[in-house]
Parts: structure tokens; sequence; C-alpha cells
């Protein structure tokens, strides 16, 4: 048996035992290592109307879809055509906040590495029609920011919608149709698309919610509104990622040889540009792309996450080494067979194991001072002790549920939580589906808490709590 078929065999074996063991009705898993190309795909894209999930099957991808905006907007940027240093307002000088001075000060880059200040997302629905970026940059004078530009890192769907907003400015196009001339096209990515009727045409996954007796059932918002593509509307196969890894592996060509963007350019997203604390989804940003060393070994990736699909990217540059995972059922066990699926492959090609840090034991003194509820525009978290530990609960809010036409993903039951050591308020999820999830809490300068951060979010501690 050569090397490829043991590592496809593996890859498969691997694929099929997880899959099961979460319960998922469809998964897909690509690895580029070694200058090959291995797939695992293992159920099926609906339990309502079922068909086998192979590489080319389109899934939604959450908010791995902003790498796609970064990179476009990178694209401009090395034409000239946008400035990362200049204000939002240069390209879109009918942006109103809250804060004037706000307002005035954004830059690109500080939407592209989550420096903006603004809040995670509206809850606003713009339409479907080409207006709808237009709309929604509009609505967002109604929201107030969250902290000064560059001040902090807080991750934000918000600034990217704007940041697609800017390239329609630049364009003179829609969002996805600048995305589709300017990165699909040219590198070759066939089975990926922000319209609905374009994807289903092919062969596409639905998103599963799984009640309390582990059955899953088709959840029924497929994805989110038009307004957020440019932070979370895309959908695509994991032979398409895998593609899009390499693009960014490469030199900035595309496989026919066509120069798609410079190779510095490339080079440049994946250099820190702002320090992260405390957080899973990396030890830093660099333009959109979280930046994490696993086991001393530097790594560049972005997850995503919608109404019962999840998605996650992860390349090493220096092994030449990329793996994608696709799921679609959740929330708890999309996102840890994903994780599951990621560290397998890190482990099994590159010998890189990822290790979460190890808890404190419980103090309750400690416990006490952070529990509470926590909250941004559209969820909640709830930390509380239980017994002789920490719970966190992850929810959305009741009145954003009974505001929503449609169906909203299922909240996260509570599950254990402990805190880390040292003195800078850091906390990881020990059980459920967020296990492995890290968060800081945020001191004022009286010491009290008036946060807590988790998934790079920043949920302010509610009032009563303080």
């Amino acid at each position: 048996m050569s090397q490829s078929q043991e590592s496809q065999e593996s890859l498969a074996a691997f694929v099929e035992a997880t899959a099961k063991e979460y319960g998922l009705p469809g998964v897909a898993v690509g690895v580029w290592a070694g200058g090959r190309e291995i797939y695992a795909c293992h159920g099926v894209t609906s339990v309502d109307n079922p068909l086998p999930v192979d590489e080319r099957t389109l899934f939604v991808l959450g908010s791995v879809s902003k790498t796609f905006t970064a990179t476009v907007l990178m694209r401009l940027v090395a034409e000239g055509r946008v400035e990362l240093d200049a204000p939002v307002r240069r390209y879109v000088p009918e942006l109103v906040l809250r804060d004037e001075r706000t307002a005035a000060e954004i830059t690109v880059l500080n939407l592209l590495n989550h420096t903006a200040g603004l809040d995670w997302r509206m809850n606003v629905d713009t339409g479907e029609g080409d207006d709808a970026l237009a709309a929604y940059v509009a609505k967002m004078s109604e929201s107030q920011p969250i902290a000064p530009p560059g001040a902090r890192a807080s991750y934000s769907q918000m600034a990217f919608n704007l940041a697609g907003r800017i390239i329609e400015k630049v364009t003179g196009r829609t969002y996805e149709q600048a995305v589709t001339s300017l990165l699909f096209e040219p590198l070759g990515l066939s089975h990926t698309s922000f319209a609905v009727n374009d994807v289903m045409t092919r062969r596409f996954a639905v998103g599963h919610t799984v009640g309390e007796d582990s059955t899953p059932a088709v959840a029924r918002k497929w994805k989110d509104t038009r307004a957020n593509n440019p932070g979370g509307g895309g959908a695509s196969s994991v032979a398409d990622l895998l593609r899009w890894a390499r693009f960014h592996l490469g030199d900035g060509r595309a496989q026919d040889g066509t120069q798609v963007l410079p190779a510095e350019a490339l080079r440049r997203m994946r250099r820190q540009t702002v320090e992260l604390h405390g957080s899973t989804l990396g030890d830093a940003f660099g333009i959109c792309w979280f930046l994490r060393d696993v086991d001393g070994v530097p790594t560049v990736g972005h997850g995503g996450s919608t109404n019962g699909q999840f998605a996650e990217l992860l390349i090493v540059p220096e092994r030449d080494f990329a793996v994608v995972a696709l799921s679609n059922a959740g929330p708890d066990s999309g996102l840890a067979f994903n994780r599951a699926a990621l560290r397998w492959a890190l482990e099994h090609h590159l010998g890189l194991v990822e290790r979460d840090p190890e808890p404190l034991p419980f103090d309750e003194a400690r416990a006490r001072k952070v529990a509470g509820t926590y909250e941004n525009d559209v969820m909640a978290l709830t930390i509380a002790v239980d017994g002789a530990g920490l719970t966190i609960a992850c929810t959305i809010k009741p009145e954003i549920r009974a505001a929503a036409d449609t169906e909203l993903p299922a909240d996260l039951p509570p599950a254990a939580l402990g805190l880390l050591p040292g003195n800078g308020d850091g906390y990881i999820v020990t059980s459920g589906g967020l296990t492995g999830q890290r968060g800081f809490f945020t001191r004022d300068d009286t010491g009290t808490i008036t946060g807590a951060d988790l998934a790079g979010r920043l949920f302010t501690r509610a009032p009563a709590d303080r």
C-alpha cells in the first residue's frame, strides 16, 4: 500500500468513526500534505432529503467567508485603489455611528483586524436586493461602539459587512459580483457562491439542530441575510476550500498561472497586526486571519458557524500544509467534530499536538466574583456557581427569538467552566460543545469586572451583576 493510500484510508476511518460518535448527518474533510490532496466524506446532505456528501458538496461557511472579503480588499490595496490606513469614510462617506469620533477615525485595517470598536453584529434584515449592504450601513447609525478604534480587538461581523460596502463603492459592483470576478473566477472556485439560486442547482448540505434525544432535525433557515454575505454568507465545497487554502500558501498565482495577488500581499495577511488575549481564536489577528502556534509551529486559520453548519480552515505555511473540515449539525456536535478533525490532521501528518491548558482547582470566592450575566446585542452568557464548580450557558436573547421570523440556532446548555492560572482572568470551557473554548474577563480601572470575552466577542456585564 502506498503512503498516499494509507493516508487516505486513515483519514476516512477517522472521519467515519468521529462523525458517528458525534451523531452528525454529514461531514467533509480535506487535507493538503506532502504535495497531495486527500478527502474523506461521510453521511448525507439532509436527513429529510438525503444525498451522499462528497468533496463537491456545498456547505454554508459562516465566517470563513471573511477571508474572501479581506483578500479582495488586499487585491484592491495592491492595485492602489484602497489604502489600509485610510479612514473608512474616504470610501463610504455616508457612514454614521452614534459616536461621531469613532465613525471618523475607523480605518480599513481596523475593520480587517477587528479593532474598529464595533459590536459583534446587528439584528437587522435589509432584504435581498442589490441595496442590502447600503441599507445595512445606514442602519449602523443606531449602533453604539464598544470601544474607540484601535483600543482593543473584538470580533465583529458588522465590521466585515462594512468592509464589503467598501468593495462595492470602490469597484462599482455588488459585493457578490466583485468577489466572483476578482477571486472566484480567476482561482477556479466553481463550487463557491453567495447566491441561493446558484447553490440550489448543485448538491448542497443543510444545517441540522440536535435535540435532547440526540436526533438531528433540519434547520429551516439555510443562510443569513444578504447584508451579512461579507461576514458570513458564502457557500463552498471542501475541494474548493482546499484550493483556496493552497492559493494562500502559494505565490499569489492561480493554478493556471494567473497572478491574482502579489505574494507579498498574502504574506502580509499572515503577519500579526494585534495581539489577542486568552482567546481560542488564536494568539493574534493578522489581516483577517487568526494566528496561533500549535506545538511551537505558526498556523493561520479561520472558522465559521451558521444555523447548524460549521466550517474550519487551517494552514501551516512553513510546512505547506492545510486542512478543511465541514459539518452540518450543531450547535455542539459540529464544533466538536471540526475541532477534532483539525487536531487529528495536525498530529497525524505533522506530529503537532495541541493541548488545552489545565484549569485551577475550584475557588468559590473567586468564582462568585465572576458569576453573572454578560450580554451583547444578540446573545447572553450566564456564568453561575453550581455546586463545587462554575458553569457557562450561551443563549440567544428571548426578545431576539420572539422577534425572529425564521428559526434561530439552538441555545447551548450550561457547560463546565474553569478559571486559568495567572492574574489575567482567563477561563476555559471544559465540557459540552464548547469544550476547549477560552475567554477572559475585562476589568475597569477599579478592578471591577465589566465584561467577558468568548470566541473573541465582548459581552458586557449586566448592571445588576456588577
